[in-house]
């Protein structure tokens, strides 16, 4: 009968380290799995009317921060064919977000002005608001939630 029982505790011993790898392997894979870094969404950005198809077509995602300030978030150009281009940034985090769009005619990567200040290339912003002046970011901005999302900026 003690033989019985030191062949009971041993099972038992067995049986309780068994348990316990099983559990910390889970638990180890699972905090694994959720570390990973968590990729943000994708914007699709169509310009559809630009008035030729010479130069590119530049776009600069930005936060109220960065808006006409700083470099923007992310950068982005496209060959223009048939009047239209098409952009994609990806990875965005969720939050607000405004897009300035520029028919870069000449290749500097800027906008640029007549001797009165008026610009000498199109552009556009996100919800394409009509506006005299400058691009407000309020009336640009939009909000990257959970869902990929698809924009058109008019020029």
């Amino acid at each position: 009968m003690k033989s019985t029982i030191h062949e009971l505790k041993k099972e038992n011993r067995k049986s309780l380290s068994k348990t316990l790898f099983l559990t910390i392997a889970l638990t180890i894979i699972s905090t694994l799995g959720f570390a990973q870094e968590t990729k943000g969404q994708t914007i699709t950005v169509t310009i559809e009317n630009a008035k030729s198809d010479d130069g590119k077509i530049v776009l600069a995602l930005n936060t109220e921060d960065t808006f006409m300030k700083k470099q923007p978030i992310q950068s982005a150009s496209a060959d223009i064919k048939d009047g239209k281009a098409t952009v994609t940034f990806e990875n965005i985090k969720p939050g607000d977000y405004a897009i300035i769009a520029l028919h870069d005619l000449n290749g500097n990567q800027s906008m640029d002005f007549e001797a009165n200040g008026m610009p000498k290339e199109s552009f556009g912003t996100s919800n394409n608001p009509r506006s005299f002046g400058p691009p407000n970011y309020e009336d640009a901005k939009f909000n990257v939630a959970k869902e990929d999302l698809e924009l058109s900026i008019r020029f």
